[in-house]
This record gives C-alpha cells, structure tokens and sequence, in this order.
C-alpha cells in the first residue's frame, strides 16, 4: 500500500477507545510543567535548558495512548515529553531530571530533555540522542527486532508490537531519517515515522528542509510506506489519524509516515526570542492552539467546565507537588560520575541479552593447539558460526556480507547456512548499519554489523558516539551491546580511503572496548569474547594479516576465549620493551631476531595491559612503541605517557616511538613500505635504543 487517502472529516462524537479525560489531564499537566519551568525554575537557574512542547502536546499525547503493546518503543527529541508523561513517566523525574539531580532519566550526567524510559510492563522510550535526526535508525532496528522475533524466532507475543519515531520538519533532511526510511521500506518492517511539523527547524522554515515544505507529500509515491498526513491541532483528526496510523502499522507489520502539522507556541528553547517570525506569523499560531480545540471538543460531550476546570487546578498541584519532589533530591554523589562507562556487574534495565537472564557458556583461555594452521578470515568465520549455531539472538548484516560473503569472504557461506534473516546485506549507510544495531541491541540482540573498511565508518559517527555513551547517559538503565567487526590497515598496496588504521579514535570515544588482533588465534578468543560480552566492541580486523602465513594458527576451539585487557609477550628478553599489536607484531619479531626483547601483543587497546607493560619496562629499562597509524596523537603516545609518569625511574633510555608519518596512506607499495614501519626500521630504531 503506497498512500492512504486523507479526507477531511466533520466534527462528530469523540471516539470511545481513546480516554479523553486522561489525554485532557495529561495535556493540562504537560501545560503545567512548561509553565512552572518558564516562569521560576528558568529564572531561579534551576533548569539550564527548557524547552516547550505547548503546541505539539495534544497530538502527542493521543499518540502515546496508542502505544499499548508490552513491546512497543518509542524514540523522540527534545520536545516530547508530553509523549512520556503520556507513557507514565513520573513527573518528579521528569523535572529532577531538567533540574540535573540524582535520580531520573541519568542521574544528572545528561540534558534533562535528552531522556529514556525503560518500562518492562509496557511501552518503553529509547534512550534519546542529542544529535538532531539520531533516533531514527535505532528506531528501525528495534522495529525490525519487533519482526525477528515475531516471524524467525516465532514468538507470538512480539507479532503486533511496533517501533515510533518522532522528529521534526528540520530532521527529516538528516541522513538518519533517510537510512531508517530506506530500511523500513525496504525490509517491510513495523515502524511509525511520527513527523511534528511546526514549519521551523529552530529558525529555519521548513520548505529550506524540503521541497515545498511537506514532507508527506514529498514521499507520497514513495514505496511500501503508507502516509498520513493532518492537522495535529484538531483533536477529532489528530486522534483519527493517529489511531489509522498505528492500526496500520500494527496489523499489515509495513512502515507508515504519520505528518501532523502543530504550530511552536514558544521559541525552540527557553532562550529563543523568535525574532526570526513577524507578529503576523505568531499570532496565526496562537489561533492554532490546540488546547482551546480540545477544550470546546470536550465540553459538554466527555465532561463539564467544572470538570475541566477542576481538571487544570489538580494539573498545576501536581506539578507543583513534582518541583517539590524533584527540589528534594539532591545531586549525584560527584565521584559516582565515572561508574557505568562499561559493565560492572551492576545489569542494566534494558538492552542487550543479558538482562533477560542470559548466562555464557564456559569458556577456557588455553587453546587447543592439534589440527592444521588456518588464516584469520577461516577463524573468525568458524567463530561466527559456532557463536550464531548456539545463539539465537545473534544477528550479523553490512554491506555485500550476503551471498557475496562480504568483500574479505569472511562471511562466505553463511546467508546460505542461517538464512537471509540472520545474516543480509544492507543499503549502503553505515549511519543505518550502526543505528539499526544499537536499535536490535536495545531489544535484547546480538546484532554483529560490518564496516566494509575502518575508513567508512566516518559516515556512522554520530552513532558510534552515542552507542558508547548509552550505559553511561542512562546511568546502566540501558545499554547497547554490538559488536562491529571493521577490517582496515595497508594490505598489498594502501590508499587514503581502504587502508587507515585509527583505532584511537575508539578509544577516545567513552564506552567503547577495542580489540585488535594479529593472528588467528587471538582473533577466535577476543570475537567470541565479544560475542558473549556485555560491553559495545569494535573489532578490528586487519587486512593484511587475514590470510598472512605468520598469523596462521591451529583453532583454538569452541570453548576458547580470551580476556580484554591482557597483553600477551610473544617474546621473553632482558634488554629493551617492544610494545605493539595487529600487523606490526609480525614486523617486529623479525627486527627483534637476535636481540634479547620483550615484545609484548597487547591485543586489546581497552582496556590495554598497562601492568604487563610497566612491569617488562622495570626489567628492560627501555621501550619502543610500534603502531601502524600515525604518529601525532596516536595510541603510542598514550602509553608513553604512562611510561613516562610511571615508570620514569625505570628508564635508562627515553621512550621512543615508531608510526607512519602524519600522512594518509600511499597506494604505490613502494610509497607505502617507505611509510609504514618496516622490519628494518625497527631493527634500527632497536639499536640507536640500546646504543643510548
């Protein structure tokens, strides 16, 4: 069904599915908090950042009434807590939360506005991203877990539940909102585009967002996706259409786009003035209130002015009593605030298999050493196989990993053993690969996703970010556990856009594990680790040693997994450290042949081994570092700053390190060998060390 007609409707009685009463309590406590934090907390400095949903809170508050399955989620922005309150959220929290005190949405570590809601007894809300156009592709991917379930896993009870997005008329520009868009259509998958257009993007007029303004008309021959599109002030069509809308959605399991045009009553923060609107334009929205509609709507047919009446005064009460509550709570204990980057045994609410009871099988750190050596690309597809053969929940998707078996053949064979529906290809947006797998993590999978190449990751950015961040801004009420294999590094030749390395750059990003194997064994121990974990990894899988003779090893076995944060010496000497990891390893056991060195793999950059290294440091007396990526601010530097602070005394010789220059890659190998470090400039750099 590509288009659902609109017709104009006359008024007529109310609908008796939906609880009008409670819609106009919810609307009057919505009214109640804006208006309680505008005219005191504001101007007390009590709430820092406000902003108002008077205007959008009719319709999304009908909206919530509809989302009644114990599975259904929702993922908003700024201006939807009117569709919390409408969840149940507890007021208290909402305003403890704009007030940044212990408690509520994140215990004072996030924007009281960016929000989460997990309910294990009903429809939950997602976390929130900060980022404008985020939550569309998390969306997707707990819609299309909603699927999963229902239709490969056969459980009954996901078969109507479904996934909401609400956003804007300034988000639907954004790439998220095309990604989510592209997948749910192209997937079939039950997921409502919710699209509040108030005709600004912060100033911006919405016909600068997309053509002629209307993003429903834009898309109304858009396939697969049914669209609805009205007036959100009206309480009689708002409720219609949000009612068809959701229907729709629920029972033919297909995408809809619900628009419902609303007007922002106040500017798009507290501290907006909204000079950009003539008064002409202000007043016309007034006009469009829809809480005067709702008013002459509901009296007499549902209740009385003084029901009405009376059902303002206990809004404001409630409220009131809320600010009090929240006033009383104090602020996070400061030196809680580093708890819950990653799992510390303390579960979290939602999101990934762990809450639900799942417990690893057991595991063993020595390998099996019979049977013939095999390259990285069969160990880590064996590992998936045997990790997906016992798990259910496991998912794995990304660009051409299909029948092509991905552009490495690492997944070679695989959509023909599991099926289409565990392991598929996707659409070329890593921003949709990522998003849709925080998404599928946050329904309790195991969602594997692919980069085809370290380099194509930058489109995903902004989900990668806020993957990492997800325990942490929800203070352990979520978390999101993916495991994103990502081969990158030189291989036969290099360029600028296959070839970077740049894993400090996950490193530096709050949440995230990182491994970085250099042979097959530690590959199989550090992916199944990964698989069984409860932490967001990114696996790095290096291109140059997939099918490298050095990194060829016996399988280690299906039982056979190995620790982040344990270094592993791959060579045992007394006169200088040699720390490195993924293809340098290789490298530089043939400089060290003949000298008497500790070299030391620390497969994991986080955690990375810091004791393993200090402790070979305070033997040796010297050390080399050896990375692939490049020099300024790479990963070496961290860890000669730890050297340097301590293990100052130890030295008989500066710490020195040996990268690529601060240059991308060369494509020409001769450029390349000349860039990367080869086996004997290390050897060289070994000797000026012990001759200091």
């Amino acid at each position: 069904m590509a288009q659902l007609a609109i017709r104009k409707h006359e008024r007529n009685a109310p609908d008796d599915r939906i609880d009008w009463r409670r819609v106009a309590r919810l609307v009057h406590l919505s009214r109640a908090l804006d208006e309680l934090e505008e005219k005191r907390l504001v101007p007390e400095k009590k709430v820092l950042y406000q902003f108002s949903a008077r205007g959008h809170d009719v319709a999304q508050i009908l909206l919530g009434t509809q989302l009644t399955g114990l599975h259904d989620a929702t993922c908003g922005y700024y201006r939807s807590r009117p569709l919390l309150l409408s969840l149940g959220v507890d007021p208290a929290d909402a305003l403890g939360s704009a007030m940044g005190r212990a408690g509520g949405y994140s215990d004072g570590r996030d924007i009281g506005v960016v929000f989460n809601y997990p309910n294990l007894s009903g429809a939950s809300a997602l976390p929130m991203c900060g980022g404008v156009g985020a939550q569309y592709t998390p969306t997707a991917g707990w819609a299309q877990a909603m699927k999963y379930y229902a239709t490969t896993l056969g459980r009954e009870e996901y078969a109507r539940d479904i996934g909401v997005v609400l956003g804007g008329d300034g988000s639907v520009a954004s790439n998220g909102f095309w990604a989510a868009l592209s997948a749910a259509t192209t997937q079939a998958l039950p997921m409502l585009f919710y699209i509040e257009d108030n005709g600004f993007g912060i100033s911006v007029p919405s016909t600068v967002q997309t053509p002629g303004g209307n993003i429903a008309a834009n898309l109304a021959s858009w396939r697969h996706l049914a669209i609805f599109d009205g007036d959100g002030c009206d309480p009689v069509e708002a409720a219609r259409l949000v009612q068809e809308a959701v229907f729709f959605v629920r029972e033919e399991r297909k995408p809809a786009l619900l628009r419902l045009t609303v007007p922002r009553l106040e500017g798009h923060s507290f501290q907006d003035t909204q000079a950009y609107k003539s008064e002409e334009t202000v007043r016309r929205e007034w006009e469009r209130d829809p809480l005067p509609r709702l008013k002459e709507f509901l009296i007499p047919a549902v209740m009385s002015i003084e029901e009405w009446n009376a059902c303002e005064i206990e809004a404001h009460d409630r409220a009131e009593r809320a600010r009090a509550a929240a006033e009383e709570r104090p602020v996070a204990d400061p030196s809680s605030v580093t708890r819950h980057v990653f799992f510390d045994g303390d579960m979290q609410t939602m999101g990934g298999q762990h809450p639900s009871g799942y417990v690893p099988p057991a595991t063993t750190d020595k390998p099996e050493t019979a049977g013939p050596r095999i390259n990285m690309v069969t160990a880590i597809r064996r590992t998936l196989e045997h990790e997906m053969s016992i798990n259910e929940r496991v998912l794995m998707f990304g660009e051409d990993i299909g029948p092509k078996g991905g552009v490495h053949a690492v997944t070679l064979g695989m959509q023909e053993k599991f099926g289409n529906e565990r392991v598929f290809d996707t659409s070329l947006s890593e921003e949709g690969i990522i998003g849709r797998a925080v998404g599928m993590a946050l329904a309790g999978l195991v969602p594997i996703p692919e980069i085809q190449f370290r380099k194509y990751a930058e489109p995903a950015t902004e989900q990668l970010n806020d993957c990492g961040t997800i325990r942490w801004r929800t203070n352990n009420r979520f978390a999101a556990p993916i495991v994103v294999r990502m081969p990158g590094g030189f291989f036969k030749c290099g360029d600028p856009w296959h070839s970077q390395t740049n894993e400090v750059a996950f490193v530096h990003q709050p949440g995230w594990k990182v491994a970085v194997p250099s042979n097959a064994e530690d590959a199989v121990g550090l992916l199944r680790t990964s698989m069984r974990g409860n932490d967001p990894v990114i696996f790095f899988e290096h291109r140059a040693m997939l099918d490298h003779p050095w990194a060829r090893r016996p399988y280690p076995g299906d039982d056979f997994a190995l620790p982040f944060g344990k270094a592993k010496r791959t060579r045992t000497g007394n006169d200088i450290t040699i720390v490195t990891w993924g293809a340098m390893v290789h490298r530089c056991e043939e400089a060290a042949e003949g000298i008497s060195a500790d070299i030391i793999d620390l497969r994991t950059l986080m955690p990375w081994d810091q004791e393993a290294v200090l402790t070979s440091v305070a033997k040796t007396h010297r050390c080399l570092i050896v990375h692939e990526d490049l020099e300024a601010a790479g990963f070496g530097a961290e860890i000669a700053a730890v050297i340097a602070d301590k293990a100052f005394t130890d030295l008989d010789a500066p710490v020195s390190r040996l990268t690529m220059p601060d240059i991308p890659s060369p494509h020409n190998p001769v450029l390349l060998e000349w860039a990367v470090p080869s086996t004997e400039r290390i050897t060289k750099r070994i000797t000026e060390i012990l001759e200091f």
